[in-house]
């Protein structure tokens, strides 16, 4: 080889890593920056969020006005003996009502919704089809015609029951229960049934398998969908509106709606308002670090599982 085919060599082995770079190298778009869409998603954004940013704000007014900034103060939350939420009676029932309508429909509608999830895709036929179209009907009929529905069910049927927690917790729960149906039927789905035949050759009975094998990889699908549940309640209106009673079981959105709409708002119903935002808030950041911190190494657990019970055996 002569040095001057060496030379060569060399050159077009240094070009080439630089031809490399700019074949690679990210081109530019062709419609260039995407000014009108950015402008309109941050015209979007102020649209949604200042109002909300000054009702949460006015809520930490020191005086009665909702336009006139007086001063923070924790006031319309706890500190006013009178008309605070911590210390008027129906500001604190609203909150205490929206809390246990929650939690009893969470605790009510996904056990139920599991229980339909695992019907509809372990038995086959008519009647799974027929339970399976029924989950849908939620999504469907609008949430108005069905809150009628239930009113006229409560009224004129089952008058025992009448209106109040039990008819609001009931009208929930049937509303509800489609989300836990449909988000646990989709889990199965995506996990098959390899995990529990492979249970049942090593000895499992179908309690284990469900204790061992088949709970711990739906325990995801069941977290997010309590908190689906949990949040849409937090802020649901019109099956609550339709059917409470009194003041006594009126959650918070109907509450702010009526003192609202009948010119009896003010700071307080802010501070109502908020306590409201906050909570569905946290329970989104929970769901979201809960089902995070569930499906982490998830490949994993079914293995695990099935190690478990080998070693019983």
């Amino acid at each position: 080889m002569t040095a001057t085919s060496a030379a060569a060599d060399a050159t077009r082995a240094a070009a080439q890593p630089r031809a490399l770079s700019r074949r690679w190298m990210p081109r530019r778009s062709p419609w260039g920056h995407p000014w009108f869409l950015e402008g309109f998603t941050w015209l979007y954004l102020i649209w949604s969020l200042v109002p909300i940013g000054l009702a949460v704000l006015f809520s930490f007014n020191n005086g009665r006005s909702q336009s006139a900034w007086q001063g923070f103060s924790w006031r319309w939350y706890f500190s006013d003996p009178v008309n605070s939420v911590l210390h008027n009676p129906q500001l604190h029932a609203a909150v205490v009502q929206t809390v246990r309508l929650s939690v009893l429909t969470t605790a009510i509608a996904v056990p139920l919704g599991v229980a339909f999830a695992l019907g509809i895709n372990r038995w086959w036929g008519v009647t799974s089809a027929s339970f399976n179209f029924v989950m849908l009907l939620s999504f469907v009929i609008p949430e108005l015609i069905f809150g009628v529905a239930m009113f006229f069910v409560f009224t004129s049927l089952f008058t025992n029951v009448g209106l109040g927690t039990t008819a609001e917790t009931l009208a929930l729960v049937t509303w509800n229960v489609s989300w836990p149906a449909i988000i646990v039927q989709a889990r199965l789905v995506t996990i098959g049934r390899q995990y529990e035949e492979a249970a049942a050759d090593l000895g499992a009975n179908q309690w284990q398998t469900m204790r061992r094998v088949l709970m711990p990889l739906l325990t995801p699908a069941i977290f997010a969908s309590a908190v689906l549940v949990f949040s849409s309640v937090i802020d649901d209106f019109v099956l609550v509106d339709l059917l409470n009673s009194n003041v006594g079981n009126t959650p918070m959105s109907v509450y702010i709606y009526s003192q609202q709409r009948g010119g009896n708002g003010g700071p307080a119903l802010n501070a109502l308002g908020t306590i409201m935002l906050v909570m569905s808030l946290v329970i989104v950041i929970i769901g979201y670090i809960g089902y995070r911190w569930l499906t982490r190494g998830e490949r994993g657990s079914g293995v695990g599982a099935l190690t478990s019970l080998a070693g019983e055996g």
